[in-house]
């Protein structure tokens, strides 16, 4: 699998550019599966997941003119035959995973077997994370994170698809107020592997282990402290 991991989905030329080049060929020419479950615990969260779904957030996933899109709920997997869905997965060209509680859209990726499927998947096949959706690609959380939806449904091992962390909106843009520098490197500080903290102008490429910053706007990289590695 290639990745794009994003602080707030497709917000920017670069990004977008960076997503086309991943797939290898026009989004009017992709086939997409996305994947709203994060925001369900949420208060509003049916009004989230209509707004992901159609196209209409902030900075688009789902909206970008593919080829063909598909919904895949993970809560609703478990009750669902694996033939019945994997299939789709396996033939899709990009996995769209919204965000919301990472906690909890972590447990849903294990307890539907979507967790068991990715490894598996085309090399060419394109992860796209925002949010809570990249932040399950990492190795961990970090302690409690930032997550305090309720329930929490996970503990603080995320999937390891890449070996780095992920902390989005380091300068948000959607009016909700930013964690102050202090709080995220006390966040960092409980890692055993490299944190990127990215606001939302930034995303992050993964091919064949290789990581790019694609940025309009600000990051940093924190590196782990001895003890904590």
């Amino acid at each position: 699998m290639k990745f794009l991991l994003c602080s707030s989905g497709i917000s920017n030329p670069s990004i977008h550019e960076t997503l086309v080049e991943l797939l290898g060929k026009p989004i009017a020419e992709s086939n997409a599966l996305c994947i709203p479950t994060g925001v369900q615990p949420f208060p509003g969260g049916p009004s989230h997941v209509y707004q992901f779904i159609s196209g209409t957030t902030f900075s688009p996933m789902c909206g970008l003119g593919w080829k063909s899109m598909g919904v895949l709920e993970l809560t609703a997997l478990p009750s669902v035959k694996p033939e019945d869905w994997i299939p789709a997965v396996q033939e899709t060209d990009a996995l769209l995973v919204w965000g919301g509680s990472p906690l909890y859209l972590c447990y849903w990726m294990r307890q539907s077997g979507l967790a068991d499927v990715l490894p598996s998947l085309r090399p060419e096949t394109v992860y796209v994370g925002t949010s809570g959706g990249a932040m399950v690609a990492a190795r961990d959380f970090g302690g409690e994170t930032y997550d305090k939806s309720d329930p929490l449904t996970a503990s603080e091992r995320a999937l390891g698809l890449v070996d780095f962390s992920v902390f989005p909106h380091l300068d948000r843009e959607d009016g909700i107020p930013a964690s102050p520098p202090e709080e995220i490197e006390a966040w960092a500080a409980g890692l055993a592997v490299p944190a990127y903290v990215i606001d939302d102008q930034t995303a992050i490429k993964v091919v064949d282990g290789t990581v790019d910053v694609i940025s309009e706007g600000n990051w940093r990289l924190l590196t782990p402290r001895p003890e904590a590695s």
